[in-house]
């Protein structure tokens, strides 16, 4: 059979399922994807493992989902949020794959239903517990799992999940906003340290995608607003608009299936030279090319227009 490196995945092993089984013959591939119990991370494990791969899918421990008995996934309890956790997985990886590597490290887990409203209104706390997944799990994780996608070396890729929240940055979500800044931080920093590994790194950030996370918006966003104090409530009265009423409208009208979204990310693995982001979804990719070819005060203002924010009042 051909080495290990001579095997690696294609590209295009998503379109030509064939190849996949071929490759299968001598070589399977092994990912690890995080948030796999539900939404984009669930659907992301299923398509890998029907392709040939073998796909570890954290899960959080105690929580419902419908992997076990899929044939090529195996279930890893992980608590993102918990380092203890991420370093117990990441072991009971490295003994399941007995001296093998691990090629696609995929960071998915996150959340974006708590730390919400403006951010005079939202509760520190759930600040600190909002980064603790969205953030530094996906921090731990890289750490954690970096030993066995060294021992692939080039080929290896890592995809962290962001948003196109880093682009447009909707108001009464600036904790999450902030949130997948900092990801991107993350992702930029390591394109640089893993360059001489020949590991591949970018961060992937989906437009509006109908799932679990943003169901029910309208009522989500209601609650979302009464929680604040009264004197919040009425500080920034000219926002209730856009964070009740436009952003539901844009997920409704908008939104992008997690079937779509998480095929158009699998067109990425196995590419030679990732780009450092990618904007997935038909919402979101007009935003990049606007983003850059406007000038900001403008890109600015049509924010400021798709959330119906108000001028000052002379």
């Amino acid at each position: 059979p051909p080495a290990h490196g001579d095997c690696r995945h294609a590209p295009f092993f998503m379109t030509e399922p064939g190849l996949a089984g071929r490759i299968g013959e001598f070589f399977m591939p092994n990912a690890f994807i995080t948030g796999a119990a539900v939404g984009q991370g669930n659907l992301i494990a299923k398509k890998l493992a029907k392709a040939g791969w073998r796909v570890f899918a954290g899960v959080l421990p105690g929580v419902q989902h419908d992997l076990e008995g899929v044939s090529g996934i195996i279930v890893i309890e992980q608590d993102v949020s918990d380092f203890d956790s991420v370093r117990a997985s990441a072991q009971q990886v490295s003994e399941a794959l007995a001296g093998e590597g691990l090629d696609l490290l995929m960071n998915v887990a996150g959340v974006a239903n708590i730390a919400t409203g403006t951010l005079e209104g939202l509760k520190l706390e759930q600040l600190q517990t909002l980064f603790a997944i969205n953030t530094f799990g996906q921090v731990a994780t890289c750490q954690c799992f970096l030993p066995l996608l060294r021992k692939v070396g080039p080929g290896a890729q890592i995809f962290n999940f962001g948003s196109g929240a880093v682009v447009a940055n909707p108001p009464g979500a600036g904790a999450y906003n902030m949130s997948k800044h900092a990801t991107h931080g993350l992702t930029m920093t390591l394109r640089l340290e893993l360059a001489p590994h020949g590991i591949q790194v970018t961060s992937i950030w989906p437009g509006a995608v109908k799932t679990a996370m943003t169901e029910n918006s309208r009522e989500v966003t209601a609650k979302v607003w009464e929680a604040q104090s009264e004197e919040v409530q009425q500080a920034y009265a000219g926002l209730r608009r856009g964070l009740c009423e436009e952003l539901p409208n844009m997920i409704e009208k908008h939104g992008n299936t997690a079937d779509y979204v998480t095929d158009e990310v699998l067109k990425l693995v196995g590419r030679k030279k990732l780009k450092p982001f990618y904007l997935v979804g038909k919402d979101a990719k007009a935003l990049g090319p606007l983003s850059q070819w406007l000038p900001q005060g403008a890109f600015e203002s049509i924010i400021r227009s798709s959330y119906k924010i108000p001028a000052a009042k002379a």
